[in-house]
């Protein structure tokens, strides 16, 4: 029986592309000669191509309507075996529907947050597990994968690596740690006061520079963490996404939220110091870096070590990932212009102790 020809819906965004990885890596590894096609936004074109996952990509932008029938109109044009919806939501189910897919593979409406969405799927899971790559490897099972999640890899582009080398070269930074105070959401941000005061400390005892990482629309908040650095003089950097994974793959560690280049910086290898506050780790942590199989999190309140007052971290993740969360956090996944009050309860000298332990520092 040839491998299958499969439809790969994932149109965004960073972080939820980077957990939608290993799903498709289980799916590659079990059907390796698969024809698999990758339906993404242009934005993250590049992305899913340095995962070498995709036989092909097509891209769509789901708001503009010319671009929506164009791809409607080549899905119907090839016979497909089926279509593996990672994404949940109407503006991505839609598209392998009125492609005529024959079989389409999502989640069921114990899992989407949109309302309704299953009714355009053909198979809907109803998942066991908690984090949502393993979620997604719940859908990769479905279509056929022997195994829910896979290692995979990423490639960065080597003159991107070059470029951010030279850059950083000339500012004096040969060994840093990156600083991703954004989320998208206010209110699962670290203050970025906190992150400034965290920045000074970095560099007075560590003795390493720091660079802020930030997105469009981001800086200002860039630049209220560099004022509260002081002297610390931190760079900030707001690269393209080849730029910003050479960035990422080099830095000795990275300390931020529930954000894409968290997650990316973790498919990277990199340590990371990941701080949660109205999100879950339990479904939305660290996963794992390439081959180290996924990170294991200790179940909200249970099982976690307090570090300083206030402040916690999970024992059983591995030691590339280390997980803060107040005990008093509660989890909402609501957006608002407010820092969640649980994250003010994550001290600077909490976060700073937990640098120092992922980078093997003694006290």
């Amino acid at each position: 029986m040839p491998d299958p020809r499969l439809l790969v819906v994932r149109l965004g965004s960073l972080g939820d592309i980077v957990h939608t990885f290993p799903a498709v890596a289980a799916v590659r590894e079990s059907f390796p000669s698969a024809d698999i096609v990758w339906l993404t936004h242009p934005r993250w074109v590049e992305l899913v191509a340095s995962s070498s996952l995709a036989s092909q990509i097509w891209s769509v932008d789901s708001r503009d309507l010319s671009s929506v029938r164009e791809v409607v109109r080549k899905i119907r044009a090839v016979r497909w075996d089926a279509a593996i919806d990672y994404q949940g939501l109407w503006k991505a189910a839609f598209l392998p529907f009125f492609g005529r897919v024959p079989r389409r593979i999502g989640f069921s409406s114990d899992t989407i947050r949109e309302i309704g969405v299953p009714i355009l799927y053909t198979d809907r899971v109803v998942c066991k597990t908690t984090h949502i790559a393993d979620q997604n490897g719940e859908l990769s099972v479905c279509s056929g994968s022997s195994h829910p999640v896979a290692p995979f890899s990423l490639a960065a582009c080597s003159q991107a690596e070059t470029q951010v080398r030279d850059h950083l070269s000339k500012l004096g930074f040969s060994r840093y740690i990156v600083l991703s105070p954004g989320g998208g959401w206010r209110s699962k941000c670290w203050p970025a006061e906190h992150f400034g005061a965290l920045c000074q400390k970095i560099r007075a005892e560590l003795s390493l520079p720091c660079v802020i990482n930030y997105g469009p629309g981001e800086e200002s908040l860039a630049e209220r963490v560099r004022s509260a650095s002081g002297d610390a003089n931190p760079a900030a950097y707001d690269g393209e996404l080849g730029p910003l994974m050479a960035l990422l793959r080099g830095a000795q560690c990275i300390v931020g939220g529930d954000t894409g280049p968290l997650h990316l910086a973790v498919a990277l290898g990199t340590p990371a110091v990941a701080l949660f506050g109205p999100t879950d780790p339990a479904r939305n942590g660290p996963y794992s870096a390439p081959g180290r199989g996924p990170a294991l999190l200790a179940p909200r309140n249970e099982g976690l070590r307090p570090m300083s007052a206030g402040s916690f971290v999970s024992p059983a993740v591995p030691a590339h990932d280390i997980v803060l969360r107040s005990p008093n956090a509660t989890t909402t996944y609501g957006r608002s212009d407010e820092t969640d009050p649980s994250l003010l309860e994550l001290s600077v000298d909490s976060v700073f102790a937990a640098v120092k332990q992922r980078l093997g520092v003694s006290a």
